[in-house]
């Protein structure tokens, strides 16, 4: 937990995850997930931060109404991100996790429940996940709700005495409509309510002493025991004529630390002959800072809540990337469907408005260059339906 916090690595797992379980999850219709296997390897690289590993998952159906499935996922974290950097030595450690879950399908109704458990040396999550869809009007409109309730168990390498808990309630509610033939349009309400430790023990605000070399010093940050937040997302995706489609969504975020977040998205997806498929999309992230984060406070506990984390400052974040999908349909005989090789590449740029690269000494503190780093996202998986 040393080398990126939890809000960043949920940013990271989302989009290293993303193609594989967009794949296996597709079915957002009251029909059950079709069957098979993916493997998969990601690398994440940036900030200082490496991350790589394999993930596993099977899906297999009982009957026509229950489809089960497994997932086995693995982190290999190296390095250290730069506001840790500043108190903390570079270190390595591997974050291991496993879901299980099931779908029951009952005429036009999909439930779906599933359980997540992640270990780390220093910290534990567990989550439970509860979901139902319904079909309407002719299978025109499709309704959503989920429920998602996590907790995580907090600890500090070399501190036996420090464990700390935080406990997530994450509640979600979406409608899908099916405009014409051709245009697909959806509008998805997530809220999601924090309590306890959530802050990252490894971090550290810094303010001005007179008396220290740099001109300032650290000290452990301190945020609010609780957290709220809203997001709201809107999202079309319209197919043309020429076995191609272009998709948009559009996401705002607020939440009660005084976070304002906006997110546009958009790609062009295209199928060459019978075998490939081709995907493009760039994404754009504007955020304000959090009410109680600085870059540099102005003397030791100013105030009862001080960040530093730059997960908490104004930024902006794009990115570019592309999939490309090879597709291979087996004959009626096989007990295979179809294959298919994928390989996913995004390249992330990263700006601070106001937090400051402190590895510069030679200036004056709160003068330091803006920060900025660039990352990238590799995914490379295979799957199988039968």
């Amino acid at each position: 937990m040393a080398a990126i916090n939890s809000a960043t690595r949920s940013v990271i797992c989302l989009l290293l995850l993303a193609g594989l379980l967009c794949g296996a999850m597709k079915a957002n219709a009251a029909v059950l997930p079709e069957e098979r296997a993916d493997a998969m390897y990601h690398r994440y690289e940036g900030g200082g931060v490496s991350i790589d590993g394999p993930s596993i998952l099977l899906r297999t159906n009982v009957g026509n109404s229950v489809s089960l499935f497994a997932n086995y996922y693995i982190d290999s974290i190296s390095g250290a991100s730069i506001d840790v950097e500043a108190t903390a030595s570079p270190y390595a450690e591997e974050r291991t996790e496993y879901s299980l879950g099931m779908d029951y399908l009952r005429n036009k109704t999909l439930m779906s429940v599933s359980v997540t458990s992640s270990s780390e040396n220093d910290f534990d999550a567990k989550t439970m996940h509860l979901g139902i869809t319904q079909d309407f009007f002719g299978d025109l409109t499709t309704l959503s709700m989920g429920y998602s309730y996590g907790q995580d168990d907090v600890r500090r390498t070399g501190d036996a005495g420090f464990a700390e808990q935080a406990t997530r309630h994450n509640f979600s509610v979406g409608l899908t409509q099916v405009v014409s033939k051709n245009l697909i349009v959806g509008l998805n309400l997530e809220n999601i309510s924090d309590q306890g430790y959530l802050n990252n023990p490894y971090r550290a605000v810094r303010f001005l002493d007179a008396n220290a070399a740099l001109g300032y010093r650290f000290e452990t940050e301190r945020y609010p025991r609780s957290r709220t937040s809203n997001a709201l997302a809107m999202n079309a995706n319209y197919y043309l004529p020429w076995r191609a489609s272009v998709f948009f969504e559009g996401r705002y975020f607020t939440d009660t630390w005084g976070i304002r977040a906006n997110t546009a998205r958009l790609g062009y997806v295209h199928t060459f002959g019978d075998h490939w498929l081709l995907e493009v999309r760039s994404r754009f992230y504007r955020q304000d800072q959090a009410d109680f984060y600085s870059d540099l406070f102005n003397r030791s506990a100013e105030f009862d809540f001080m960040a530093r984390d730059k997960e908490l400052a104004s930024y902006r974040n794009v990115s570019v990337g592309f999939s490309a999908s090879w597709l291979y349909q087996f004959g009626s005989d096989n007990w295979l469907s179809k294959a298919s090789l994928n390989l996913e590449y995004d390249r992330l740029k990263f700006d601070y408005d106001n937090f400051r690269d402190v590895r510069v000494t030679d200036v004056l503190p709160g003068q330091e260059p803006l920060y900025q780093f660039d990352a990238d996202v590799l995914r490379l998986y295979f799957s199988l339906w039968f």
